[in-house]
């Protein structure tokens, strides 16, 4: 029991190490202050950023400080230097004319260290509009799918995992069958070990091939919520670290990644299996006698998001979304000159901007499935992601026409609080029938 305690400790204090905007244990903090305290301005308007820097605590002053801004993820148009005094510097971002986001980046030598960081400014990004179509075949095209996919028999493989069990819940390893027969995901169902009917819980993972752990999530059992956390590439979950990071290397990363295999084709592409294999899930977790017949829902961060999204907008049996920064969003946006989103095709994969890969994107963009939801929504997002950039998350959100609610937290990249992980689980059960 001790042994099994120090372990949850470790992973905690490994997590909130990480959950951080500032290096973890660095002698030097960057504090950048926008001159509007929501960090957004109007189209035409100058958006200005006050800048201090700090070492062991102490206010640093008369040194000179490297910047370069530009449109976010886009090349930089223009460059220059301040010099702090009385341990500060105002830097003007200037302004942009359509809708969008600025990100300064910062750089700075501290006996021979170079530091980094950067902030992003908003203008008026409730305007901004997908750049990526809706298919006029795009409902025909879906239900099609997932008429073929529900001819697959569920076959269910269900082992208890007592290492992510307590006194509170039970966990169990599952393997469904899903999309086609001898296709297969896997998951960690988490459930309250006390009788009842309960809500359930969709939830798919972040983008990668790794383990998986649920212990950070066990409070939505504890707190009366039936859980599921799947993986989507059919490979055991309990694997070690090493195993993985093989998988991973053999189809995980470049234009070996599984994000493109088969993109050129809207049939053959792999995350057509992933999409409907989510829905497979709520075949499941709709099964179970404890499930409380009202209340399904779709919870997820980055591809995470994007999936609950996406399962949301082609079941009608999901009652409530809750998305963290979607990926998969717009991700032609790059085509209209501004940021696109996760993977970034453009960006980092090779041979991705034709019209064939365009017009796959059409049918699974996350902007697509938003506009097919038609129940609550709750989505949170931070300003300065690279990773899921704000503009993608805004596009997602003004494409919602249902009931929505947003938590913005400009000063988070790629990241939520332990806070904002419970806040979901408060909004969730305040949205339950």
């Amino acid at each position: 029991m001790k042994k099994a305690l120090l372990l949850i400790l470790t992973i905690l204090s490994i997590y909130s190490a990480l959950a951080q905007n500032y290096p973890y244990q660095s002698d030097v903090l960057w504090v950048a202050t926008p001159d509007h305290s929501n960090w957004l301005y109007n189209l035409n308007e100058e958006a200005k950023v006050e800048v201090a820097l700090y070492e062991f605590g102490i206010l640093k002053d008369k040194l000179e400080i490297s910047y370069s801004i530009g449109p976010e993820l886009m090349p930089a148009d223009k460059n220059g230097k301040v010099t702090l005094k009385d341990g500060k510097a105002i830097i003007s971002l200037g302004t942009l004319s359509q809708p969008g986001f600025k990100d300064c980046q910062l750089s700075v030598k501290i006996k021979g260290e170079e530091y980094k960081h950067h902030i992003k400014v908003g203008f008026e990004p409730e305007r901004l509009q997908p750049y990526t179509k809706l298919p006029t075949d795009f409902s025909a095209f879906w239900n099609k799918a997932k008429e073929e996919a529900a001819k697959c028999p569920m076959e269910v493989e269900r082992t208890f995992s007592p290492q992510y069990s307590n006194d509170k819940v039970n966990c169990y390893l599952v393997k469904l069958q899903a999309f086609k027969k001898g296709n297969y995901i896997y998951g960690y169902l988490t459930m309250p070990k006390k009788e009842g009917k309960y809500p359930v819980v969709l939830s798919p993972p972040g983008a990668g091939i790794k383990p998986m752990n649920p212990l950070k999530d066990n409070f939505y059992a504890e707190s009366g919520v039936i859980r599921f956390d799947m993986e989507i590439h059919g490979i055991r979950p309990d694997l070690s670290d090493s195993t993985y990071q093989e998988i991973s290397k053999a189809f995980g990363n470049g234009n070996n990644s599984y994000l493109v295999n088969g993109i050129s084709n809207r049939d053959t592409y792999y995350m057509k299996k992933v999409y409907l294999s989510c829905l497979r899930v709520v075949d499941y977790l709709t099964s179970l006698p404890q499930w409380d017949k009202k209340n399904v829902i779709a919870q997820g961060g980055s591809q995470g998001g994007a999936l609950a999204l996406v399962a949301t907008g082609l079941d009608s049996r999901i009652t409530a979304c809750s998305a963290n920064h979607p990926a998969l969003s717009d991700m032609a946006g790059y085509k209209a000159g501004r940021a696109g989103g996760y993977p970034h095709l453009f960006k980092n994969f090779e041979g991705t901007d034709t019209p064939e890969v365009l017009k796959t994107l059409e049918y699974y963009d996350v902007v697509n499935f938003a506009k097919q939801v038609k129940v609550p929504v709750f989505m949170t997002w931070g300003y300065n992601d690279n990773v899921c950039p704000p503009t993608t998350s805004y596009i997602v959100y003004n494409s919602l026409g249902s009931k929505k609610e947003a938590l913005i937290t400009p000063v988070n990249e790629h990241w939520v609080s332990t806070q904002t992980r419970h806040q979901i689980l408060d909004w969730i059960k305040r949205n339950l029938r």
